[in-house]
């Protein structure tokens, strides 16, 4: 693809809450080509099409990068369920091994996990000092919270019940 349909796929892909730029997109593409993970090419202008001045380059996976977003995606650590980087890794799951789908869900839960006590702790004891406001939004953040880790738990045992072998029925 070429920069400007791979930054509007990307951004479809992880959603409105993460907005990929083209000041982000270039050097990571850079990066990558320096890394021989992917390939650019130029490509003619089709017959018929608005010319514009610059050629337009593509990019294309290489077996290298293939290999590397296999390494990447195969990881699990902190670095895979915190907040930087999870969308991200989220959004390939379906190219990532059932385990390490698991691993990587059980990790964002138990880190939100620790996250929503420590705020709800912290929230008792500076509640009557705060205005309705400031209140107001911690009491949303909490509930942030509180949803992920329900959808978590949700996508965890969904992943559980597939891993399970079908019960035959017993005749």
């Amino acid at each position: 693809m070429h920069g400007y349909e791979l930054r509007k796929r990307l951004n479809l892909m992880l959603g409105w809450g993460r907005v990929l730029s083209y000041g982000s997109l270039y050097p990571a593409l850079k990066k990558m080509l320096r890394s021989s993970w992917i390939e650019e090419r130029t490509v003619t202008v089709k017959p018929g099409a608005v010319v514009s001045r610059r050629p337009r380059i593509v990019y294309q996976l290489t077996e290298t990068g293939d290999r590397e977003f296999i390494r990447l995606m195969s990881e699990v650590g902190p670095t895979a369920w915190e907040d930087d980087n999870f969308d991200i890794r989220f959004a390939f799951f379906g190219r990532t091994d059932m385990e390490i789908r698991l691993r990587v869900l059980e990790g964002r839960r138990t880190r939100l996990q620790e996250r929503l006590d420590r705020v709800q702790s912290q929230l008792a004891l500076t509640q009557k000092e705060m205005d309705q406001y400031a209140s107001e939004l911690q009491r949303h953040g909490v509930e942030s919270v509180e949803r992920e880790v329900r959808w978590l738990s949700d996508l965890i045992n969904a992943e559980r019940n597939q891993q399970q072998p079908p019960v035959e029925p017993q005749t």
